[in-house]
């Protein structure tokens, strides 16, 4: 079967074959026993009781206290190694830290693996309890140094870790990748507009785009219910549609049928009404940053369509300068994308056509980082 994918705008070319086994991508960054280092798998519930939590907690076998580590995954249902297209990054930064000194626990999120709990009607702030229950449990580790515990968050995680970070005096240290430092819907706004360019789209078209979508998000934060932000959207449409040029439209895949215009900012609309997306559109972390006295290193993919790096970091560096933070750092690296793979088209459709999980550099300049600022080691 032969044909396209289609979500909004987004077309994808989309080939469907029957065969008799399903062959397994190459993942050679994944780490595989026997390990060098302690690996236990770990259950702990939260203070009411209502949340179950697996995980898997890695540190050295000999020495200690160690610093410890708590990771925090991204958006969407995942693992506790953050598994996508059978990358399974988690699992590799955690294993290239233990073996580097630090203690790391990662943990499945809520309704997969060993965790359980609503995921429906949770929020990121949701998410940020469920990792402080964490927290309170790696506290209890005799194997850590209390003083010296903190947070690897990525994407969505990284919100997370300054939601925790805003209101926790005792995480020492903050490493955000990808993490958003911009307005929730002006981050996706600007991702929209980034991941369409990647997918071959004009500029024209996705500038031209990213106005009625940002509209429709808007709509749907300021409005009492989805009802109330359709009779807003809608009509912005109608008259956004009037004023677009034929090939703008055509890239776009709109077409001169009304009930595939309403079926779209319907679906829209509901989409952003959900809980998580609702919570993430109004979430601005530039407040939450500015109320950190911990270390942070801040990474970003220069190729990254998902949070844009220039926008994103600029808004963690100007937020983090109206911090008690006396130790951070923002960086951008040449070449990777939001999974900071290196990348060729760099768009979300290539992610699981890479074999690379998680570039050597980055992980490289996290522990780097890590020893300066948090072991006081001189690194060359």
């Amino acid at each position: 079967i032969a044909g396209k994918w289609m979500q909004g705008p987004a077309s994808l070319p989309l080939t469907v074959k029957h065969v008799l086994q399903v062959s397994s991508a190459k993942r050679p960054q994944t780490p595989q026993p026997p390990f060098s280092y302690n690996n236990e798998e770990v259950e702990y519930s939260n203070n009411d009781k209502s949340i179950h939590f697996g995980g898997t907690f890695t540190y050295p076998k000999t020495g200690g206290p160690f610093p410890a580590i708590l990771m925090i995954t991204g958006s969407g249902q995942q693992d506790r190694d953050e598994t996508i297209f059978e990358h399974k990054p988690f699992a590799i930064i955690a294993d290239y830290l233990t073996k580097a000194g630090y203690a790391v626990l990662r943990v499945d999120d809520r309704g997969v693996g060993k965790t359980t709990g609503d995921v429906q009607s949770a929020t990121s702030m949701d998410f940020a309890k469920d990792a402080e229950a964490s927290l309170a449990w790696l506290s209890t580790r005799t194997e850590i140094d209390k003083n010296k515990i903190g947070l690897i968050g990525h994407s969505e995680g990284g919100l997370i870790a300054s939601i925790i970070a805003s209101r926790n005096r005792n995480i020492d240290f903050v490493i955000m990748l990808a993490g958003p430092g911009i307005n929730g819907a002006d981050l996706l706004t600007e991702q929209v507009g980034a991941i369409l360019n990647s997918t071959g789209i004009a500029p024209e078209a996705s500038n031209a785009y990213k106005i009625v979508y940002h509209n429709t998000l808007r709509n749907t934060i300021t409005e009492k219910d989805s009802a109330a932000a359709y009779s807003k959207a809608y009509p912005f449409f109608v008259e956004w549609k009037s004023k677009q040029s034929t090939t703008v439209l055509s890239a776009l895949g709109i077409t001169n049928d009304d009930s595939n215009d309403k079926k779209m900012i319907g679906s829209m609309v509901t989409q952003f009404s959900k809980p998580w997306m609702k919570y993430f559109l109004a979430t601005d972390p530039q407040p939450m940053i500015e109320k950190f006295s911990c270390k942070v290193l801040a990474l970003n993919g220069s190729k990254d369509v998902q949070v844009i790096p220039a926008l994103n970091l600029a808004g963690i560096k100007s937020a983090l300068a109206k911090s008690k933070s006396k130790s951070y750092e923002t960086k951008q690296l040449d070449g990777l994308n939001h999974l900071f793979q290196h990348c060729k088209t760099c768009s979300p459709a290539e992610y699981g056509m890479l074999e690379e999980s998680f570039a050597p550099e980055a992980l490289e300049i996290m522990r780097k980082w890590l020893d300066e600022k948090v072991l006081g080691k001189k690194v060359n």
